[in-house]
């Protein structure tokens, strides 16, 4: 289960990091066609749907890397069966809000604006939206990962700080 966690990491970061560069080449022609006098008008929507996307993909690996927020300090207060419980029904919410939120609202929303065209791009809204349900299955699936990882003891039930989050006095 590893293999399989790594490998979507590794294309997660690819996507981040192209999606990134190509919004960085997209903000970067923006400005210098206006200062050429003769914006593109392509840009400012191509720019919004490339940050859209690179932002969920980028949240994805974060939660891959269970880097988000964590707000701990009572679980680590419980003997190891209840830190182990508590981490599990965490992985649990996450799960029902990514299959709620992002993977049936986010197919919802992709399907009813399926048809609104971009003014400038040859691109719906709806395909800005399908990124959602994406990125929700993703995170499901880190998320079972998780929890199967601390049922079986391979995991912590919460993430351990690294030494980039120590506290410098």
């Amino acid at each position: 289960m590893d293999r399989i966690q790594k490998a979507l990491e590794r294309v997660l970061q690819v996507a981040a990091v192209t999606l990134f560069a190509l919004l960085v080449v997209i903000v970067v022609w923006q400005v210098a066609s206006r200062m050429l006098g003769a914006p593109a008008t392509w840009t400012e929507e191509a720019a919004r749907f490339t940050f859209v996307w690179v932002g969920f993909f980028a949240a994805a690996l974060v939660f891959s890397e269970r880097g988000h927020i964590a707000v701990d300090f009572l679980v680590r207060l419980l003997p190891k069966l209840g830190q182990r419980l508590a981490g599990v029904y965490v992985e649990l919410v996450i799960i029902a809000f990514a299959g709620i939120g992002l993977v049936w609202g986010g197919s919802r929303a992709a399907a009813g604006a399926w048809g609104q065209g971009l003014g400038s791009l040859p691109l719906t809204l709806g395909q800005m939206y399908l990124v959602m349900p994406i990125v929700g299955v993703l995170i499901i699936l880190f998320a079972l990962l998780n929890a199967i990882g601390i049922l079986r003891g391979t995991k912590d039930p919460y993430p351990q700080p690294t030494i980039e989050d120590a506290e410098v006095v």
